[in-house]
């Protein structure tokens, strides 16, 4: 077995890579080297890291690292990479983990390494924090906030009924009052020849929130949301969806299809048009077509937001490995 080490980005097109993500029940998109190869190219350090574990000629595990002044981590970033880590089918995952943190440990170019995004339910964290230890490294594992899951049933009546009678009473109120007030509110996705106009919209509807949220839209990150849509709409996998009424759209969601789920990204609204709640009718008319096309599970992702909660998301905990000499 060994480990091979690139800092050319032209690893990214490697087929193995994405076969890896794929036979991976961890592995999202935010492991793809489709999406890695976007982020690094808008926000990575100048000093990329590529790992693949081979055995026999054979990948079985891949990694992307991301090396700035002596400190090693998963290439993501947590602003925008909801889950980061190495991909690789189960049955090679001990050795393969074992492997990696070994070739970590044998290199001189890190003091520090931080590796966030590990899902706690996940077996990639204890093979790595076993790997690294065996390795002789110094290992230290952390709560690094949550994730918001929603499973979804086979229809949206038995979601609804699968909710507290509060969350369900609460919802349907505030779906009955914006409906009220506006009668022609429906769902709207964005096609093809309408995308720069709708990413438009979302942008202007996400810079006119108040606090940390109505900065996070910079020039840059705008430019990071366009590449992803032009990157990831032509197969099915972006979706920019609105909540329209009489030609206004008055919210937003960026969400991805990853396999069986829905990955809600991000989202934004009228803040006019606050008191109706269109962010929480939008999230519910989501899980009801998410319901209808056959997706099993809406990932809410990061950020322990109380809003999340009230659809019946449960939370799980995402980790981090901090390793030291």
């Amino acid at each position: 077995m060994s480990v091979e080490w690139t800092s050319d980005p032209e690893a990214f097109a490697t087929p193995d890579w994405t076969a890896l993500v794929l036979a991976d029940p961890e592995g999202t998109l935010f492991h793809a080297p489709r999406y890695l190869k976007l982020y690094w190219e808008e926000f990575g350090a100048a000093d990329l890291q590529i790992a693949l574990v081979r055995e026999g000629g054979e990948a079985i595990a891949a990694a992307a690292f991301d090396l700035r002044r002596g400190r090693l981590s998963f290439l993501g970033g947590t602003e925008v990479t909801d889950y980061m880590g190495p991909v690789g089918p189960p049955a090679a995952r001990e050795r393969a983990a074992k492997e990696l943190m070994r070739a970590v440990a044998g290199r001189d170019d890190w003091r520090s390494a931080d590796l966030r995004g590990l899902p706690e339910a996940g077996s990639w964290l204890r093979a790595l924090a076993t790997g690294a230890a065996d390795a002789g490294l110094r290992v230290g594992v952390e709560e690094d906030g949550v994730d918001l899951l929603l499973d979804l049933p086979a229809t949206y009546d038995e979601y609804l009924e699968g909710l507290s009678p509060k969350r369900r009473h609460e919802l349907r109120r505030k779906v009955r009052r914006l409906r009220e007030e506006l009668p022609e509110a429906r769902l709207v996705d964005t096609t093809r020849d309408s995308l720069t106009h709708d990413l438009d919209r979302f942008v202007e509807l996400h810079r006119s929130s108040t606090g940390p949220k109505g900065k996070f839209m910079e020039p840059g990150m705008e430019l990071f949301f366009r590449r992803l849509a032009d990157a990831l709409f032509p197969d099915g996998i972006f979706r920019l969806a609105f909540l329209e009424s009489g030609g206004e759209r008055i919210a937003a969601a960026v969400a991805f299809r990853d396999r069986n789920r829905l990955l809600l990204y991000n989202s934004a609204y009228d803040r006019a048009r606050a008191s109706l709640s269109p962010g929480i009718v939008l999230v519910s008319e989501l899980i009801s077509d998410s319901i209808d096309e056959g997706l099993r599970a809406m990932d809410m992702l990061k950020g322990n937001l109380k809003y999340k909660y009230q659809f019946g998301a449960r939370p799980r905990t995402i980790c981090r490995v901090r390793l030291g000499r």
